[in-house]
């Protein structure tokens, strides 16, 4: 069976923006056009990949199984003929990217007005939550973790490292003591992101402790990095960082590093990841190109 590519691009598109009509004009094509072009795909393909009624269109279940091949097959062709020198060097279409709210509130949300402007015909669809996204199941192009890559089915880049840090407000420290000791964090109140578990520490002569809200003093429980960084501030008590999303707070001496001598022992690394079966596509591979230039190549929390 052979597909028609400019019919996957108007689902892709369609499924995007869930208006066949809106998606056909950013083609190029009318909204009779649009239509008796899906519903070719859709004979062809023996199925309904999008659920028409006069007041909204929505993605079917077939359509959700369909989508990231159809955006596959759409990368494969464009890197094909970037291959061969003719792909045009406009960067169109909609890129899917899921990051982590936090850090796009500090680091990418500012530099996009850049980006955009150097590519005025490609659309960014951002994903921005402190909870992971499935990046397969939610068709996305590329997304940004802060943890170990260890997915086999996903590829990726390293944007930076992802020191983990302790610290608290000076006046949590004047009210409840400095702890010397890792130990000395259960007579604490200890402020634990998402869940409860202990994260594993490490010391300058590889000495292994542990961050364990679970027995501590007193504990509070955050799902928001930017929250849990607030709590921190407001005195709530000690918690475990990314160094990027406290760095400005302690040089102004807003935060104290608390045992500045352990870091999470996880080696966590920001990652820019995409799924493995996937051709890089141009729009991708401009978007990581970008945020390795303005973000990466100097991290500003490292200098």
């Amino acid at each position: 069976m052979s597909l028609d590519t400019d019919a996957l691009r108007l689902f892709v598109r369609a499924a995007e923006m869930l208006n066949i009509s809106a998606a056909g004009r950013t083609l190029g094509m009318a909204p009779a056009v649009s239509s008796a072009k899906l519903a070719k795909l859709e004979q062809s393909l023996r199925s309904e990949l999008l659920h028409r009624t006069t007041r909204k269109v929505s993605l079917s279940v077939e359509g959700a199984d369909f989508l990231p091949f159809a955006r596959e097959i759409i990368a494969q062709e464009e890197a094909a003929l970037a291959a061969l020198g003719k792909q045009t060097t406009t960067i169109r279409g909609t890129l899917r990217f899921a990051a982590p709210s936090s850090f796009a509130q500090l680091y990418i949300a500012p530099i996009l007005p850049t980006f955009l402007q150097q590519h005025p015909d490609l659309t960014l669809d951002l994903r921005l939550s402190d909870v992971q996204f499935d990046l397969i199941e939610g068709s996305f192009d590329l997304a940004l973790r802060n943890a170990p890559l260890v997915d086999t089915s996903l590829k990726g880049r390293k944007l930076a490292d992802d020191r983990r840090i302790l610290c608290a407000a000076p006046h949590y420290l004047e009210t409840h003591g400095t702890p010397n000791t890792p130990a000395e964090l259960a007579n604490h109140h200890l402020i634990a992101f998402q869940n409860r578990q202990p994260r594993p520490l490490t010391g300058p002569a590889g000495e292994r402790a542990v961050f364990d809200p679970a027995s501590a003093k007193g504990q509070l429980i955050i799902d928001d990095g930017q929250s849990q960084v607030c709590a921190t501030l407001a005195g709530a008590g000690i918690s475990l960082n990314a160094l990027w999303s406290v760095h400005e707070q302690l040089k102004s001496g807003r935060l104290t590093q608390v045992l500045p001598n352990f870091e999470a022992a996880e080696d966590n690394v920001l990652w820019l990841i995409y799924p493995k079966s996937n051709v890089l596509s141009p729009k991708v591979r401009v978007f990581m190109d970008f945020l390795i230039a303005e973000i990466g190549a100097a991290p500003p929390w490292e200098t």
